[in-house]
């Protein structure tokens, strides 16, 4: 693929146990990070698969698995089903704030309850500041830190990028004490309401793969689109 003015060049990494399926190995493919990337590149990416990890573009590419399928919702035709209309009705109450990245403690200690409570032992839990916010920042993209807050108190901060066609949800962290709002829900409801308002198509969701219970909730949003063999359809 190339950039506006040069190629763009992709490393593979060497096999490592996956994170996802214990029997195995996952490989990843990367972008050249010396190269200059920006979000329109980035949005090019996203459209075949590829996922942001801090400033680092990736994309899974394990040679004898194809479990991981890359997810995103078309947000016109997206109806929310009962569940959700629930969630979104159960936190009406918090006020919502929309901020350009930057590192804040505040933001770093609910990051660190939420993994440390919802991740123990999944390589994310006991992060440092440095840790944290190399993984949120990216100098390149077009990021929003999207804020929801109780009575003043923070309950959930969304981390959005925005791309060309749509919005991409990188990651959310919420108060392990307010798990009964289910606060993700909530959160990629609002990201789909945000994409119809801004007149963006879609919503990626990231990985999705079928084995993994902990990702049955990204196909929930119906209807949902996966990409397979380079195609996507309706999953």
């Amino acid at each position: 693929m190339r950039t506006d003015t040069a190629p763009l060049h992709f490393y593979v990494t060497p096999p490592e146990p996956c994170p996802y399926l214990a029997d195995r190995q996952m490989v990843s493919a990367f972008a050249d990070p010396r190269a200059p990337m920006n979000a329109g590149l980035y949005g090019r990416l996203a459209q075949v698969g590829f996922r942001r990890s801090g400033r680092h573009v990736y994309r899974h590419q394990c040679p004898h698995c194809r479990a991981c399928v890359p997810v995103r919702v078309p947000v016109e035709a997206f109806e929310p089903n009962r569940a959700q209309r629930r969630v979104w009705r159960r936190n009406t109450d918090l006020e919502m704030n929309c901020i350009k990245p930057a590192p804040r403690e505040e933001h770093f200690e609910l990051y660190r309850r939420y993994v440390n409570t919802r991740h123990p032992g999944g390589g994310m839990d006991d992060p440092s500041p440095t840790d944290y916010w190399r993984f949120i920042d990216s100098d390149w993209s077009d990021t929003d830190l999207v804020e929801f807050r109780l009575h003043g108190r923070l309950v959930c901060v969304v981390v959005c990028d925005r791309l060309p066609d749509g919005l991409s949800a990188v990651y959310t962290f919420f108060d392990p004490a307010d798990a009964a709002r289910s606060p993700g829900t909530h959160a990629i409801l609002w990201q789909i309401a945000e994409a119809r308002r801004l007149g963006l198509p879609y919503v990626y969701l990231g990985y999705w793969i079928a084995q993994s219970p902990k990702m049955a909730y990204k196909t929930a949003f119906r209807p949902v689109e996966g990409l397979r063999d380079g195609v996507w359809g309706v999953l």
